[in-house]
């Protein structure tokens, strides 16, 4: 008697899936670039500083905005400092650690910005980096 033998499948790579993952990602980082950039579309005057350097890292953080006035603004939207203290807290909560880029107009008075390093420190920020340009 006879056994026969069972054909085994050639084992191949599809590459379908692999283009499929390819385009999906690409698509998501253009659609998250073109929202980081948008952002930061608040008009505001930032200070100069002599020592400005550019943080190698400036990924996963708030911008948070505070124009000449001293009105507080999460991204684009403006916020009362209760609703920034609330955003922030959730931020936290949902994903720490908090990293936060603060832009102040150069006009901005100088308790707002006081103000704003509490309300960071009381929703648990421990990496905050101030906006500027270099002198």
């Amino acid at each position: 008697m006879k056994i026969a033998k069972k054909q085994e499948d050639e084992i191949g790579f599809q590459l379908a899936p692999m283009i499929d993952m390819t385009f999906l990602l690409l698509i998501f980082f253009m659609v998250t670039t073109k929202i980081s950039k948008e952002q930061v579309k608040v008009d505001i005057k930032l200070p100069t500083a002599a020592n400005a350097t550019i943080p190698s890292d400036l990924s996963n953080r708030d911008i948070i905005s505070i124009d000449g006035t001293g009105a507080y603004y999460i991204g684009q939207t403006p916020a009362t400092k209760k609703e920034l203290t609330a955003h922030l807290k959730e931020r936290f909560k949902v994903t720490p650690p908090l990293r936060l880029y603060i832009r102040a107009d150069k006009n901005t008075p100088g308790k707002q910005i006081k103000e704003i390093m509490r309300i960071a420190a009381e929703a648990g920020a421990v990496n905050v980096i101030f906006g500027t340009y270099q002198d």
